[in-house]
């Protein structure tokens, strides 16, 4: 949709999102492709996913650091893609900071939660998936900045949805002052510091402060 082409692996089946599909290992190296997009020059690096894959293995932390210098000097933004059409569990957190470790927490400034497959939320905003789906995706747009932005895969070929997503990655680029890169590598594989446990009552409170600021985009539940 970026690049309004089909130059990407489309072969697409709902099927192989499903919790029980276990080898969702494709691409199995990172793919780079250039086009423009409204006379800017855009460069997309497809790599390796983490979502809905076993324990990921070392070959995808690899491949990933190499879609990486693929972008060089670095990657404007770090687009984290999830459909709404799946849940994401814990365990997709876990793998996915497993994945992005090796960048240290400096990445995470850089990367913003792409949401895809809106259609299946039928007209309903973002924000309801969000708050319904609790503290691991709540927890990944906090690493994230909360940023977010939602694409519908029926609509290709909308420039919409995409100049709204360029508007945001542009403000994220302005906020970073650049882009992404791996300078200080020395400092950048350092073992990071062990993360502090928050307790129940913070997760509580976190998670009320979310459900507050999206409640005026939440449409009115419907009795049962």
């Amino acid at each position: 949709m970026i690049l309004f082409n089909e130059r990407f692996d489309l072969n697409f089946d709902i099927s192989r999102l499903q919790k029980d599909i276990q080898d969702q290992r494709r691409p199995a190296a990172c793919v780079k492709h250039e086009g423009r997009f409204d006379g800017v020059k855009v460069t997309v690096v497809e790599t390796p996913g983490w979502f809905r894959d076993t324990t990921p293995p070392d070959w995808i932390k690899e491949e990933v650091s190499h879609g990486v210098s693929m972008c060089a000097p670095g990657p404007h933004v770090v687009l984290l893609v999830v459909p709404v059409l799946t849940s994401f569990t814990e365990k997709d957190l876990k793998d996915l900071v497993e994945v992005l470790r090796p960048f240290t927490d400096r990445v995470w400034r850089h990367c913003m939660v792409l949401f895809t497959m809106g259609d299946f939320l039928n007209e309903r905003p973002v924000e309801d998936y969000i708050v319904r789906e609790g503290r691991s995706i709540q927890e990944l747009l906090e690493k994230c900045g909360n940023r977010y932005h939602l694409l519908n895969c029926w609509h290709f070929g909308d420039p919409a949805p995409i100049k709204e997503l360029f508007q945001n990655i542009i403000d994220l680029v302005t906020r970073n002052k650049g882009c992404f890169t791996t300078k200080d590598k020395q400092r950048t594989f350092q073992k990071l510091p062990q993360q502090k446990t928050m307790t129940e009552e913070e997760w509580n409170r976190r998670e009320q402060q979310l459900i507050e600021r999206v409640m005026k985009a939440l449409e009115k539940e419907p009795e049962k």
